[in-house]
């Protein structure tokens, strides 16, 4: 039987590693740019076409590359940062296994154009799928150029892979954020088909916050810092009304490194548990610094993973240090004591005689006795006959139907129901009606949310819906992820009734709303819109204009809090049984469910 083990050709093995590497374009951006932010650079340019699928281009002024540098850089595990197994556990630098370069340069067209400062000439290198197809002195400025051109254009199974063009493009803005996050000092500039989606100039951490998520971060950002022997933690997190459904804001940095942490991420909701809203996620953008050796970025290809040394003790310091953030700008419930005047704290004199406390108690009492002289001197006995003018407390809480004849009673329990003819609203959440099987109970915000995705789909469906032109436009800053998708979407705002125009720089104008949709502040209903659409974005079975349509649903939506009259009940549940399956909406949730007759008899025949 022949030998069958045998050495993969490089062309191959480098296309393996590249897979684990090179992932989409972000994968690029973000490698290009730790290389780039290693090198020294204080200037870095991102140019990006087609979401990164025609080409990215990473410019930066850093210390540039000799003739055999820039041919050596691309092979595999070829780096300047280790030398021994024991540099791992000292790494300052963004990378360090020498396996970026090799890896994208395996699955592209890669032109680098670099210069050293001490050098009059530069170096020109083609490669295409591993192979150099020239390499020529050029005229170039000091640092790097690097093109990276037709991704994945020799392994088509990974391009067909890849998401539309505003998710890719997503994707290269995030990891764009990650780099520039970590260097405020370090002016960074984005362009994506000649358009510039960021021009961040040298700052401090809260500048370059601003700069990218936009001014109203401004005044939802609390300061962060703390210093142990452990950790040092500096940063911003977020008030907890600003918090949102989604995740988008969230970061956590170790030495300058993006990472993601679900324990610490635990940590912050802990911090958060008292005065977080529901299902809310709040921002952060935390700074951990501590000892290289007390850390492990090695555990993972892309170096978002990192294992600490300690992470139960900087669980708990984490957790500590947002409290006290909170506490300290009042984000916490605090103890209000009703006390007036000076409190009278007793203070031990050593020469005072020590008493035993006294308690008075009454040895002739007897709980199974009906004696009312259970204490001293005190009468607690109750007599029905002596509490006047009690049936006042029931006056109007029978009311009669004029139709059927019959008395209705309302539930005492602190107005959390009320009785409204035959609908019964429960909390302000739920609508009970009686049916012919047993009793209905309708979640009245997902069948409002129902009855406006039937409505917002037809719209789409037969491009019909008119807008109402605003007194007053409204401008909105987004960041530039969110900015990305309404201009996606918006051709299909259009269709609906709205009337929205870019501003640039990351900016919209609502001039005009949809006739028949009611008043809501424009702000709120864009954003809740961008999280709910997020949202659906995970949902496989929603189709692109269901999705559309259900989230402008949900975002212009009843709320749970809002209490609705007996017409208005009435008229929801009739609108919502006119649509098709009314009792599921098209994620898969339930609008109403029904107790059966037989099994509320039951319950009470137990």
């Amino acid at each position: 039987m022949p030998d069958i083990i045998r050495l993969l050709p490089d062309s191959v093995a480098n296309q393996i590693a590249a897979g684990e590497v090179i992932q989409r374009p972000a994968s690029v951006v973000k490698e290009l740019m730790e290389n780039a932010i290693d090198s020294g650079a204080s200037n870095l340019s991102v140019i990006i076409r087609d979401a990164g699928k025609t080409m990215v281009q990473v410019t930066d002024n850093g210390c540039g590359m000799s003739v055999t540098d820039a041919r050596m850089a691309f092979e595999r595990h070829s780096t300047s940062k280790i030398a021994r197994a024991e540099d791992l556990f000292a790494i300052h630098t963004l990378g360090f296994r020498g396996e970026a370069l090799a890896s994208i340069a395996a699955v592209s067209e890669v032109v680098l154009k670099t210069r050293r400062t001490e050098d009059e000439v530069g170096t020109m290198l083609e490669i295409s799928g591993s192979a150099v197809k020239n390499q020529e002195p050029v005229s170039c400025p000091a640092g790097s150029i690097f093109i990276v051109k037709n991704l994945f254009f020799n392994v088509p199974a990974r391009r067909k892979f890849l998401k539309t063009q505003s998710i890719e493009l997503k994707h290269s803005i995030n990891e764009f954020i990650h780099v520039a996050l970590t260097r405020p000092s370090v002016h960074f500039t984005l362009i994506h088909n000649d358009n510039e989606i960021y021009n961040l100039p040298p700052g401090n951490i809260k500048q370059r916050i601003i700069g990218i998520f936009g001014k109203g971060i401004n005044q939802n950002l609390i300061p962060l810092k703390t210093e142990t022997s452990i950790i040092e933690i500096t940063g911003f997190i977020g008030t907890p009304d600003s918090a949102r459904k989604t995740f988008g804001e969230q970061f956590f940095f170790v030495n300058g490194r993006y990472m993601r942490h679900p324990y610490f991420h635990k940590a912050i909701l802990e911090a958060y548990e008292a005065v977080l809203p529901a299902g809310a996620v709040p921002s952060y953008f935390i700074y951990f610094n501590t000892r290289p050796e007390s850390i492990d970025i090695n555990i993972h290809p892309t170096k978002t993973e990192i294992k600490f040394e300690e992470e139960r003790s900087v669980f708990q310091i984490l957790m500590s240090t947002v409290r006290e953030a909170l506490g300290k700008h009042n984000m916490v419930p605090a103890l209000d004591f009703d006390i007036t005047g000076v409190i009278d704290i007793p203070v031990f004199n050593k020469d005072q005689e020590v008493k035993i406390p006294e308690i008075q108690i009454n040895p002739e009492f007897n709980p199974f006795t009906n004696d009312s002289s259970r204490l001293p001197g005190k009468d607690t006995s109750f007599h029905r006959d002596t509490v006047k003018n009690w049936e006042r407390l029931y006056e109007g809480t029978r009311q009669t139907d004029d139709k059927s004849g019959h008395d209705f009673n309302t539930l005492i329990d602190t107005g959390k129901a009320v009785l409204i003819s035959k609908l019964i609203q429960f909390k302000n959440r739920y609508i009970m009606v009686p049916v012919k099987s047993g009793l209905m109970v309708v979640d009245q915000k997902r069948a409002h949310e129902k009855i406006l995705f039937e409505k917002y789909l037809d719209t789409l469906q037969t491009h019909k819906g008119l807008a109402q032109q605003e007194l007053f436009p409204t401008s909105i800053e987004l960041n530039a992820a969110d900015h990305t998708t309404m201009m996606d979407l918006l051709d299909d705002f259009t269709q609906l009734g709205f009337d929205i125009r870019d501003l640039g720089n990351n900016n919209i104008v609502i001039n005009g709303f949809p006739a028949d949709v009611e008043q809501i502040e424009p702000k709120s209903m864009i954003e809740c819109f961008l999280e709910e659409y997020k949202q659906c974005q995970s949902d496989i079975k929603v189709k692109a204009r269901e999705r559309l349509a259900l989230s402008m649903a949900r975002a212009s939506s009843i709320s749970y809090q809002k209490v609705l009259s007996d017409i208005e009940m009435r008229d929801l549940i009739d609108s919502l049984f006119t649509c098709s399956n009314p009792g599921q909406l098209p994620d898969g949730k339930i609008v109403f469910t029904i107790f059966a007759s037989e099994e509320i008899e039951r319950r009470f025949n137990r």
